[in-house]
């Protein structure tokens, strides 16, 4: 069998998403930003709205989603997303619009912005990408950083009577009337990833159901941060992020009715 027959279309098993565009990623090897940007324009695809979504990038490692990703963008200051979003999404009720967010920026700027937009019910997807450290400013001490994580910041290991403790975010969310789907998923098997994909498709179709907020957490690594190598990161996310972010749904209105 020559090259040719090879690339026969039935002999297709896996093709990129022409929605990733060609521009070489800048997030570092390992990283779980890259895996989720696939599966985010992989389900705009299959979903068929490439021209009715728009994503918010705010300020963090993943301020340059609009370089990977071929849909319409606008970018918002550090932690402002949700209140961007909520403007795009009421003056374009039919429109696709979610928000794509870091824990610094999520949980620490960006507070009163998440909070209140649940609140409100906006109905807008989040995405949450939560690995416990500031990634691209140092690697300096989140909200959502784990007792006894060592960072820039928090050399000896983060205290909780000098550092408070670690912002559970999803669970204080979902306790809002105007939350509709928060689930917190990974990307660090074939299998999780999977799982992460179908909640971020639910995410968006929730967003156009008028239902409320959905919130997609993917606990995730952040190897140059954590100085680890990428496998033992994800080894690490497990043994110790997971036990304080569990995995699995945490409301699901419609499913719950």
């Amino acid at each position: 069998m020559n090259i040719e027959d090879i690339k026969k279309p039935e002999n297709l098993v896996y093709s990129k998403t022409p929605l990733l565009t060609d521009a070489v990623m800048h997030y570092c090897p390992g990283c779980s930003h890259g895996v989720v940007h696939k599966l985010v324009a992989e389900v705009i695809e299959e979903m068929g709205i490439q021209d009715k979504t728009v994503g918010i990038s705010p300020v963090g490692c993943s301020v340059f989603a609009y370089n990977y990703i071929d849909i319409d963008w606008q970018q918002a200051a550090h932690g402002r997303a949700p209140a961007l979003a909520t403007a795009v999404k009421r003056l374009n009720p039919e429109k696709y619009v979610f928000t794509y967010q870091g824990d610094g920026d999520l949980c620490s700027i960006g507070t009163a912005e998440i909070i209140h937009a649940c609140a409100r019910g906006e109905n807008i997807l989040v995405i949450f990408i939560n690995n416990g450290i500031y990634g691209m400013t140092g690697g300096q001490m989140a909200p959502t950083t784990l007792l006894g994580m060592k960072t820039s910041t928090t050399p000896y290991g983060r205290d909780a009577k000098l550092n408070g403790f670690p912002m559970v975010i999803a669970p204080m969310i979902a306790e809002l009337d105007g939350t509709a789907y928060i689930t917190r998923q990974s990307v660090h098997t074939a299998a999780a990833a999977r799982k992460a994909k179908a909640a971020i498709r639910k995410g968006l179709e929730y967003s156009v159901k008028g239902v409320g907020l959905s919130f997609v957490e993917i606990v995730a690594t952040c190897n140059s941060g954590w100085k680890l190598s990428p496998v033992e990161a994800n080894r690490w996310m497990v043994e110790n992020m997971f036990p304080k972010y569990p995995i699995g749904d945490i409301k699901d209105v419609l499913k719950d009715k």
